[in-house]
């Protein structure tokens, strides 16, 4: 029985070409976006879980808010490890890491250059799932100046050697370490990447007791279905024990006054899983995603595969007249209605298998792009997946069922006398239907092409807008502290070139990865206004280097040496003090740690310039006059920056030949910081278009179908004196009805959403009427062109073949 019905599948899907190739083409592409989605956020939703403990795994971190701004970073306090390991017996173990910079690496007479490089406590491999392939986890980092390896690092520096026992040392901190142990690399889906971790037990700050420093990210075992809030329920008290007393003596006030004046800080928990995909702390080892981009991924795979069988469910009942009496023969000759309907459940999964067939093939092809686009390492392996090839299997049934149940069950429903009789006229609920999903299809469309819009427009605005300094021709020459005492000469050498406007030293840019360093202080006049500001160390040229317009005041000068106790304010930083323009001469008072206080008087206040990204509120910031070496920051005046950046490398290598020369563009940097929007708006226009493309395709067999039934009154038409602009109005108008429909329920869905996701920008621009109009405009002229293609061919045919056969 499955032979025969397979048997006359075939031949019907042969028979009818041009709907088998409209069903075939649009099923694929649906198939192949939903693939492709789908091992997008397969990868996104693995983050962190190839731990063994990954369910049981959080992270400490830090969050405070103070007049001025709020603090949420990602590490804590040294302490915080062996403390809460000590104080609460649900915390089964405790481990830290904190990142090692980017030293020069030597290994005999051979210097190399890399970044990934991070300290870690001896039981950080028990915790974290990175199995050693040489050494013993438990012990290899227990003693100082000790360190693990990645496979690839020890083959780069030590080539076929046993890498075991080997020494590695650190040129510019003058210290070496024993190689004790080899691990493969880190897993692409981790939210750390290190080549290099070397033990804690070496770092200076390792077994600090200060409860108000930073930089260690710290991360707590908890028990096996343990709800980590009833931990983070308790933090309250570690800060009550552990940080009010420091906090005291730094700010001459009590935990409980701090948070009368509306301050607070507290410690708090993050499930390990959570890092990558719902984050929001600074200070994050490695940039992470947003579950938001996840959920948008998905809705979209979603709606691209119910457009592609939307189409199939379309055409297969719109064309029900084509098979009306070959369903009312078999009745006649003893098919059941479960036999009719098996018989065209089993058409539709014919046509799916070879859907996903060639859906296969197109994401084979799509992927090399789709990784590009989306900075992924996707594969299709059904080798290493061994669940891929199954659940391709039960998507396919799915598809094949989904799109073939309605159609099957319509079409074997048919009244054999009434078909056999010529009276078979489509039903008002089966064309109620195919309108419905028409409209559902131009609805998706048309939400796409206005997020497309909307988030092409929020990109502009953020490249466009005035961000308080130039960003253009600024290179950036990073790790300019390796030439030590050099690095003033190397300076001096660059200001030399004509093509150089002029050249400062800081670490602290507004674009980019930046040093970031929190300052707290208060105003002469009141000694409890607390107010957190960021605090940039800058030198005399960082101002006019980075083209900085001072709205009151001056820069720092030579002429002055009291400028090493000046700031300059911005403007936003006046305002929070309530100085507004008068500002100058007033004193601001920082309060260290230790409870040393040091006053400085303002000398002039800078325009505000966006120092982070648009998604947050320009903040208070305070410029201090001081020495920030280790980045170069260079404004050019040339159309030669590839002969002045081979005269830059040429100075470089005659001052440190053992280290690669480096640089960045400063816009570059600035572009970087919204590469996540970037590729989602990408991403949205590629499948914006696909989808308008596979609804157009269903809209395309519909207008065949249509043309074809009204054919004969297409013909009397004509015989009465018909215009064919006229014929082609009356087969169009009922399609773009639909159109018109989809685009009065899109507009307000669509500027909902889109609303939703600008919130999360601080500096975004209005949703003008003009982006509805341009996808409105855009969806009926490519409904109207597919449509037309057939109406216009319907009617140029000649009215006597048509009339014939009556």
């Amino acid at each position: 029985m499955l032979q025969n019905y397979i048997k006359i599948a075939w031949r019907n899907l042969v028979r009818n070409k041009a709907f088998s190739a409209i069903n075939i083409t649009g099923l694929a592409l649906g198939l192949a976006t939903c693939m492709l989605i789908s091992l997008f956020i397969l990868d996104e939703l693995s983050y962190d879980r190839f731990n063994e403990k990954a369910d049981q795994i959080v992270r400490v971190i830090f969050k405070g808010s103070m007049q001025g701004g709020q603090m949420n970073e990602a590490h804590v306090m040294p302490p915080v490890a062996k403390t809460l390991k000590a104080d609460y017996p649900e915390v089964l173990e405790s481990t830290r890491l904190r990142i090692g910079g980017a030293p020069l690496i030597t290994v005999g007479d051979k210097t190399f250059k890399d970044n990934a490089i991070a300290y870690v406590d001896s039981n950080f491999f028990q915790v974290f799932t990175l199995p050693l392939l040489q050494g013993d986890a438990k012990t290899a980092l227990i003693r100082p100046n000790t360190a693990i390896i990645t496979q690839a690092m020890a083959q780069k520096y030590f080539g076929n050697e046993n890498p075991i026992g080997k020494v590695v040392s650190l040129k510019d901190w003058n210290t070496t370490y024993q190689i004790t142990g080899v691990m493969d690399k880190v897993p692409t889906n981790a939210h750390f990447h290190f080549d290099l971790f070397v033990s804690m037990a070496s770092h200076p700050d390792a077994n600090s007791n200060s409860w108000m420093t930073s930089e260690f990210h710290t991360y707590l075992v908890l028990p096996k279905g343990y709800d980590y809030r009833q931990l983070e329920a308790k933090m309250p008290q570690v800060v009550e024990k552990y940080m009010a007393p420091p906090l005291q003596q730094a700010m001459g006030m009590t935990l409980a006054q701090f948070r009368q004046k509306g301050n607070d800080i507290g410690l708090f928990l993050e499930p390990l899983t959570d890092i990558h995909l719902r984050s929001k702390m600074t200070m994050n080892l490695e940039a992470g995603s947003d579950i938001r981009y996840v959920y948008i991924f998905g809705a979209v795979a979603l709606f691209m595969l119910l457009i592609a069988c939307i189409n199939f469910m379309n055409l297969s009942t719109a064309g029900a007249s084509k098979r009306a009496k070959e369903v009312g023969i078999r009745k006649v000759l003893g098919s059941v209605k479960m036999a009719l309907a098996n018989q065209f459940l089993v058409e539709s999964l014919l046509l799916t298998a070879i859907a996903l067939l060639l859906a296969i093939g197109l994401v084979y092809m799509a992927l090399p792009l789709f990784n590009q686009l989306a900075g992924k390492e996707l594969t299709l392996n059904f080798t290493t997946n061994a669940w891929l090839l199954p659940g391709l299997l039960i998507l396919g049934l799915l598809v094949g069922v989904l799109a073939g149940s309605y159609p099957a069950f319509f079409l074997s429903s048919f009244k054999p006398i009434a078909v056999l009789k010529g009276k078979f006229t489509s039903s008002r609920n089966s064309i109620g239907l195919r309108s419905g999903l028409v409209v559902f299809q131009f609805f998706i469309s048309i939400s796409l092409m206005v997020g497309a819009t909307v988030v092409y427009r929020q990109l502009s605005y953020i490249q466009n807008k005035k961000l308080g300094y130039d960003k253009d021709q600024v290179l950036v020459l990073p790790e300019t502290w390796l030439l030590g005492k050099k690095e003033d000469v190397f300076r001096n050498q660059i200001m030399q070139d004509p093509r150089v406007v002029n050249v400062s030293t800081s670490g602290y840019l507004p674009a980019g990865p930046s040093n970031n360093n929190n300052f707290t202080v208060y105003p002469e006049t009141n000694s409890t206004q607390l107010v957190k500001t960021l605090r940039y160390d800058v030198d005399y040229n960082y101002i006019p280097t980075l083209g900085m317009k001072l709205a009151t005041g001056r820069n720092f000068s030579q002429q002055y040496g009291t400028d090493s106790l000046g700031v300059i304010l911005n403007e936003t930083a006046a305002k929070t003090f309530g100085w507004s323009d008068k500002a100058l001469g007033h004193t601001i008072t920082n309060a260290t740690n230790e409870g040393k206080k040091f006053t400085y008087h303002v000398i002039g206040v800078v325009k505000d310039f966006h120092f982070k990204s648009m998604h947050e509120q320009i903040a208070p910031l305070v410029m201090v006059l001081g020495r920030n070496s280790g980045t170069v920051i260079v404004k050019v005046k040339t159309k030669d920056i590839s002969g002045l950046l081979t005269s830059l490398k040429q100075q470089w290598s005659q001052l440190m030949p053992d280290a690669p020369f480096a640089y960045s563009f400063l816009d570059e940097r600035f572009m970087a910081t919204y590469r996540a929007e970037q590729k989602i708006g990408r991403i949205l226009g590629i499948f914006a278009g696909l989808t308008i493309f596979v609804a157009c395709l269903g809209l395309f067999g519909l207008a065949t179908f249509t043309a074809e039934q009204r054919t004969k009154e297409i013909g009397v038409r004509k015989v009465l004196g018909a215009s064919v602009a006229s014929i082609v109005a009356l087969l169009s108008k009922d399609f773009l009805k639909l159109v018109a429909i989809a685009i009065v329920i899109a507009v307000p869905v669509a500027w909902y959403a889109m609303s939703r996701w600008l919130e999360d920008f601080a500096y975004k621009i209005d949703i003008s009427w003009w982006m509805f109009a341009v996808a409105a405009v855009l969806s009926v002229g490519i409904a109207l062109l597919t449509v037309s293609f057939q109406s216009i061919k319907a009617a140029l045919m000649n009215p006597v073949k048509s009339l014939r056969s009556e």
